[in-house]
């Protein structure tokens, strides 16, 4: 089947996207969560569904908020780590909850660690990375060095 770029296709659809997007990030600003939390969220999504025009974009985008190349190499196993945060913990297993629909209690996160307000903005991050992940994969956005 073929690839079409689907911001081109359908504008409107890209748009409202986009508004969800802008929508997301401001509940995840006003959440109390650090920004590099929010890149880390984009690419652990991004890790697993395989997207790489999305994972080259957040490794910059954290780059340039001042995370370290040491977080992004273990991102993909953050829960074999050390580098990560009770809180950071939580929010990127929430993360793949959102996006791999497992079955209850793969991760622990149910632990008061995010508030409500959190678990919210982080759950909005993951579902409209998950939306612009299938977007650019649909879409074959070029990734070239």
């Amino acid at each position: 089947m073929a690839r079409v770029n689907l911001s081109k296709q359908h504008p409107a659809a890209y748009q409202g996207v986009l508004a969800l997007n802008q929508e997301a990030e401001a509940a995840f600003a006003r959440s109390g969560l650090d920004e590099k939390l929010a890149e880390l969220v984009k690419i652990r999504v991004s890790q697993l569904n395989g997207c790489a025009f999305c994972l080259r974009m957040h490794t910059r985008d954290a780059l340039n908020k001042g995370e370290t190349t040491d977080r992004l190499a273990v991102v993909a196993a953050w829960w074999e780590s050390q580098y990560f945060s009770e809180q950071e913990r939580a929010a990127l297993a929430l993360a793949e909850d959102v996006t791999e629909l497992p079955v209850p209690d793969r991760h622990e996160r149910d632990n008061d660690v995010l508030t409500d307000e959190q678990i919210s903005a982080v759950s909005w991050l993951a579902i409209v990375m998950n939306a612009w992940n299938r977007i650019a994969i649909r879409s074959g956005y070029p990734v070239g060095p």
